[in-house]
């Protein structure tokens, strides 16, 4: 791989990061504000290194014995992107040969994000905790990789395009079950919307209207019967469709938690949102090392 490809710092490190191979643990929680990697870290029983570089703040350490990394990634599937990728290439390219490791030798992480979101339907409660299903993404990272949709994505896709008159297609992904069934058991199971900004793309209007007055009723009311049950959107956010898709194309494990702050039909927000991801950062802890 060319210098222009793969580029590291001076001292060796991937370039956005600044993390070198040993620097991470094969489970990574990510989260969205660096101020968060401290709430996740402070349960930790030690803690052996830490990075601060742009809005990546990095701490690994031990938790109940168990080796844990957690890493901010800022807002937005262009930081995912970033953070994917390089992720990847930290245990799956051998920067000193600049070349991919045989497939043989391919790692599998488990990505975990805990996030904050708000409720697309009314019986989504304040205080709950999302565990991701399927994935949607409105914006367009997936123009520029190959992702192989199953054919019910792609007619979920094509469906929701139609429903929401967009001139662009979305597109849909599924999580890693068996993450899901190992974190994520007893919590409510749902579908994410993935949107490209926290002010138009999620319905808001403070002093520009949006191209569609009736744009969050067109999201909240769509549906579809499908083998699985019926599919509706149940929250949105601004991460969750970048992870799952690159963590299917790269082979990884990912899994995207969303704290509900927010409940955009009842117009709610939760006045104890800090709690609220403090008890879904405690939970996954004891979950990982159960």
């Amino acid at each position: 791989m060319n210098n222009s490809e793969l580029i590291l710092n001076p001292d060796g490190s991937v370039y956005h990061l600044h993390l070198l191979p040993d620097h991470i643990s094969d489970t990574i929680l990510t989260v969205g504000d660096p101020n968060r990697v401290v709430q996740v870290s402070r349960h930790f029983d030690s803690v052996e290194f830490e990075a601060t570089h742009r809005e990546f703040v990095t701490h690994v350490g031990y938790y109940k014995g168990k080796r844990i990394t957690v890493l901010s990634t800022g807002m937005g599937t262009d930081n995912i992107d970033i953070v994917m990728n390089e992720l990847d290439a930290l245990v799956n390219i051998d920067f000193m040969a600049r070349a991919v490791r045989p497939a043989e030798e391919h790692i599998k992480l488990k990505i975990i994000r805990l996030g904050t979101s708000g409720a697309l339907q009314a019986d989504v409660p304040l205080g709950s905790v999302l565990a991701t299903q399927y994935a949607v993404g409105l914006d367009s990272l997936m123009q520029f990789y190959p992702l192989m949709e199953t054919g019910f994505e792609t007619q979920l896709a094509t469906s929701l395009q139609a429903a929401l008159d967009m001139p662009f297609a979305p597109y849909v992904v599924r999580g890693s079950d068996l993450l899901r069934e190992q974190i994520g058991a007893n919590m409510l199971v749902g579908n994410t919307l993935t949107c490209p900004g926290f002010y138009g793309p999620q319905g808001r209007v403070l002093r520009l209207a949006l191209r569609q007055p009736d744009y969050l009723t067109r999201l909240r009311t769509f549906g579809q019967d499908t083998a699985e049950g019926h599919f509706r959107l149940d929250n949105f956010e601004m991460e969750t469709a970048g992870y799952y898709s690159l963590g299917r194309l790269l082979g990884h494990d990912v899994l995207s938690l969303n704290a509900i702050v927010a409940n955009r039909v009842t117009g709610e927000f939760a006045p104890n949102a800090g709690a609220v991801v403090d008890g879904m950062i405690a939970e996954t802890l004891n979950r990982l090392v159960a």
